[in-house]
């Protein structure tokens, strides 16, 4: 098979995020009840949603075609902070 690809380099994209209080104090509720922390599963689609669209727009300024192995990533930055990273390999088609 050819190889009909320039790789470009890694592109990435983050955002730090932090809990919002009335997130935890439905979070602590749930706890005792049970179920989906719907606040959170909120926060870290917006935040996947942002570090995704940062790492395209990378992707972009390179003129990159794709991006392929794509991945997320996120680490504690702070006690009430998430950081979450998306990156992959950019590449164009030759």
């Amino acid at each position: 098979m050819k190889n009909n690809k320039k790789i470009l380099g890694i592109v990435m994209g983050n955002t730090v995020q932090s809990r919002h209080i009335g997130s935890d104090i439905g979070a602590a509720l749930k706890n005792v009840a049970g179920g989906e922390l719907k606040g959170y599963s909120k926060m870290l689609k917006t935040s996947r949603d942002e570090a995704m669209q940062r790492m395209v727009e990378e992707a972009e300024k390179l003129d990159a075609d794709a991006i392929v192995n794509m991945r997320f990533t996120t680490s504690q930055t702070m006690a009430d902070a998430a950081d979450i990273l998306a990156y992959g390999t950019a590449v164009k088609f030759i």
